[in-house]
């Protein structure tokens, strides 16, 4: 998996390119959908195996759970800007799964669980996987796991945050 901080970045990103209204409630459940599958590590503590449909990397990481999920927070919190909570929390909480698929370990992504319990990876797989346990992560694998973050995921997302202002004032003259 990627780290906490290389999902919430995408969540971030997310919430203030896409929010036209700057809703700051948008802003904190797109991280924090964007964290939200991993909530599956659970699994292993009941012994549900990795491979497993509800496994980690399981249905929380499918796109059937991020449209569940967004149409929740949607009816939810985005009474008045519906269009923008979808899109916004279904974005963030797929952005995990693509994220896990780029990454240099585990076994996969199930993206259509529980249609499918086939497990994907990415072509590209340059982001280091992040290892699950905070004494772990203050390692020199952390250390590793950040650096690849900080190329692949917080440099990218800092470009489109920066376009995205560059193209909101044009729209505005």
């Amino acid at each position: 998996m990627a780290s906490i901080f290389g999902h919430s970045i995408v969540g971030f990103t997310l919430a203030k390119v896409l929010d036209v209204h700057r809703a700051k409630l948008l802003v904190f459940f797109a991280i924090a959908s964007a964290i939200l599958p991993d909530f599956d590590v659970i699994a292993f503590y009941f012994d549900i195996p990795y491979t497993h449909p509800m496994g980690h990397r399981g249905f929380t990481h499918s796109i059937i759970f991020a449209l569940l999920w967004a149409v929740i927070l949607m009816f939810s919190f985005g009474k008045r800007n519906k269009g923008t909570w979808f899109w916004t929390i279904f974005l963030a909480t797929i952005s995990h799964g693509v994220l896990d698929a780029m990454t240099s370990g585990g076994k996969g992504v199930g993206f259509f669980i529980p249609l499918h319990n086939e497990r994907f990876f990415f072509p590209f797989r340059d982001i280091k996987v992040s290892p699950i346990g905070v004494s772990d992560f203050f390692s020199e694998w952390g250390l590793q796991v950040l650096f690849s973050e900080f190329k692949f995921v917080f440099v990218p997302c800092f470009l489109v945050f920066v376009v995205s202002i560059f193209v909101k004032k044009i729209k505005r003259l």
